[in-house]
């Protein structure tokens, strides 16, 4: 039996879906998850109709701009693995980690909320973002930057710590205090 092969998506539609991955993540972020499809097509550049073809409902569009920041974080962290110590690596991907997840929280929480299970889908697409992480921490541990008593559970009981603080807009830096007494505490004698 033949198949007709596979064609790869045209340049534009390319340029389309990151435009509205782009116009989508930035939507949410700042303006919450009830902006409406529509909003988001006009902040892309693009009409309705692409949005819709490219994510036929809005828990695609949430479950694909969650994906491509997974894939984004995957990628800083394997350059941050290359190119940096393994206490730099570690602490910088840990605070990008929490800085990431306050802004994308709802997304996370609409889509686990729907059943969607993000950290299996994200593996499945190669974005395993807590398997990083993981590794950086033993890395790091080995090095002598992490206290070698710390278990992986411990670090995210730790950033959800980190998340838990409500950060006044008036006082931009709560977060990064909390993150910097949560490294200080990390860090081996």
């Amino acid at each position: 039996m033949t198949g007709k092969p596979v064609r790869a998506p045209r340049a534009d539609a390319r340029r389309n879906r990151a435009a509205v991955l782009r116009a989508a993540a930035e939507t949410f972020a700042t303006e919450g998850l009830s902006v409406p499809v529509h909003e988001i097509a006009r902040r892309a550049g693009v009409g309705t109709g692409t949005v819709s073809r490219h994510f036929p409902t809005k828990e695609a569009l949430f479950a694909a701009v969650l994906l491509d920041r997974m894939a984004l974080l995957t990628t800083r962290a394997d350059s941050l693995a290359a190119t940096e110590d393994p206490g730099t690596a570690f602490f910088t991907f840990f605070a990008a980690l929490i800085h990431e997840g306050a802004d994308h929280r709802g997304l996370a929480e609409s889509l686990a909320g729907g059943g969607f299970d993000i950290e299996s889908a994200a593996i499945e697409a190669g974005s395993d973002v807590s398997g990083r992480l993981h590794t950086m921490l033993k890395a790091a541990q080995q090095a002598g930057a992490v206290r070698g008593d710390i278990t992986f559970a411990d670090v995210k009981a730790l950033m959800s710590g980190c998340l838990a603080r409500e950060v006044d807009p008036a006082d931009t830096g709560a977060r990064d205090r909390v993150i910097a007494v949560v490294r200080d505490g990390l860090r081996a004698s």
